[in-house]
């Protein structure tokens, strides 16, 4: 038997099993008492109410073994899936974009990572994620138990152009017009046209470390697999943490996170027609690349529309970006250098599917322009080139080498690092180093960082040019989990709570 095939069997056999277990006890019935709504918070459709219900008034304690009854009842993953999401949303308050709201911003990565996973430990993620939705919930009410309330409908009729209204009172940063408009808008208005204005706001101003566009994409993403009809209070809750600010309204200032935003918005006309195709040369990605090292954000922002119209692909920029989002990762490795790539991957969603030309354009100057903005935040300053990175040789591309990076990861980064491209390099599989990467995510990840990353980067990768992807991969390992540290809580819980 070779070694890519023991090592699946390996997997398999070692995964938590959680299909072939037995549940705890029934649960009572809902009484109708308990699936009544207070008036002051917001209403989800019927179907979807008493699991909302269930996760927001069950003790974090005892939730996984009422969620494993109601699975055994034939309670599916997509109704799960969607209760979680509805229940952030009404539950924890998006502002600021991050911190405890991580419980509603990693679901669509617990969801990527549910997919990926194998049959026995699919439902492992998103308990995970239901896990911390009650950590954060129990954070939102010592600061206060913020709560989506219901749309003032008394103020909707008034409004005539939802769209309009929706954009001019994002504009000014009005709250309260905002949320009516919001509600406005997702009432008439096709998801496409939503995603396209939502995606544009979310990149404007360099507020909370890319979280704004993290949340569109991931909302948007997991509305796509619960369906539209859940729309109205997401696009609520997005239309409130795309408004987060600082001090003053910026509307009236010129504050220093909005500047960007405001030059390139100026600048989209200059770039040529026809601009999404031309030439590749890896050279003159590496020239970008070298300059996202020191210039700042306005040079580069000048440099790609240069290149655009010089008749370069966005590809070729694209390249640079994920190359320097990686780089500032492996000399650097923590939040900010981190949220540098989750939000490129957000970045790049919303560049692939936005259906407006001058949003397309807004999306991607305002990603070269903001890596200057999380290297200086990130303190990133000498260290390793990534493509100076060196591959250690004679690594044969089998299962075994692949399993010793993984346990040299939980020691020494940098040479799993210079491993990981070695193995890459001489053919090894990336399709077996993505299964086991997502897999040591789910059994030893602590925090929604381990989720959001490893789906992020997992991602990206394919995205890439054959001359960085390697090395865009090889340098992930410097926040992906490695396979000697222990089992996380949560996989302790959740096998005591199914007797395994």
């Amino acid at each position: 038997m070779n070694n890519r095939r023991q090592f699946l069997i390996n997997s398999t056999q070692t995964g938590l099993g959680l299909g072939a277990l037995g549940f705890l006890g029934k649960l009572p019935l809902l009484r109708a008492e308990e699936t009544t709504l207070a008036p002051s918070r917001v209403a989800f459709l019927p179907e979807n109410e008493s699991l909302v219900r269930l996760l927001e008034d069950t003790p974090r304690e005892r939730l996984l073994e009422e969620v494993a009854s109601r699975i055994k009842s034939g309670t599916s993953y997509r109704d799960w899936l969607t209760s979680l999401f509805l229940a952030g949303v009404r539950n924890i308050q998006p502002r600021p974009v991050g911190f405890k709201f991580h419980a509603v911003l990693v679901i669509n990565s617990a969801h990527l990572a549910s997919i990926n996973a194998p049959d026995s430990d699919r439902w492992l993620p998103l308990f995970w994620a239901m896990d911390a939705f009650k950590a954060s919930q129990a954070s939102d009410v010592k600061e206060g138990d913020w709560t989506m309330k219901p749309v003032d409908e008394s103020r909707l009729h008034t409004i005539e152009n939802a769209e309009t209204e929706f954009r001019n009172a994002m504009e000014n940063w009005d709250v309260e017009r905002s949320d009516v408009a919001a509600a406005a808008f997702t009432r008439s208005a096709g998801a496409q046209q939503i995603f396209d204005q939502l995606c544009h706001l979310a990149v404007r101003d360099f507020r909370d470390i890319g979280h704004k566009i993290i949340y569109v994409a991931n909302s948007w993403r997991t509305l796509q697999t619960i369906g539209w009809q859940h729309a109205e209070p997401i696009v609520r809750s997005l239309a409130y943490a795309l408004l987060a600010h600082e001090g003053e309204n910026p509307a009236k200032r010129d504050a220093a996170a909005d500047q960007p935003g405001r030059w390139n918005n100026e600048k989209l006309t200059t770039i040529r027609d026809g601009w999404t195709v031309g030439k590749t040369d890896p050279a003159v990605s590496r020239q970008l690349l070298s300059g996202l090292r020191t210039q700042g954000w306005q040079d580069i922002a000048s440099q790609v529309i240069t290149l655009l119209n010089q008749g370069y692909a966005p590809s070729v920029i694209w390249d640079a970006l994920f190359s320097f989002g990686a780089e500032m990762l492996m000399k650097r490795p923590g939040i900010v250098t981190l949220h540098s790539l989750t939000s490129l991957n957000a970045f790049h969603f919303a560049w692939q599917n936005t259906s407006r030309d001058h949003t397309r354009r807004f999306l991607l100057l305002q990603a070269a322009s903001f890596l200057p903005l999380f290297r200086d935040g990130g303190g990133v300053r000498d260290g390793l080139a990534i493509e100076d990175l060196k591959p250690v040789e004679g690594l044969k591309p089998d299962v075994t080498s692949m399993e010793g990076i993984f346990e040299l990861i939980s020691r020494d980064r940098p040479q799993a690092a210079r491993q990981c491209l070695g193995f890459l390099e001489q053919g090894g599989s990336i399709a077996d180093f993505r299964a086991m990467a997502q897999r040591l995510v789910y059994m030893k990840g602590t925090d929604a960082h381990d989720y959001k990353f490893s789906s992020a980067v997992l991602e990206d990768f394919s995205h890439l040019g054959p001359a960085i992807r390697h090395r865009f991969l090889a340098a992930s390992v410097f926040w992906l989990k490695g396979s000697a540290g222990p089992d996380s809580s949560l996989v302790q819980r959740t096998r005591n709570a199914f007797g395994a």
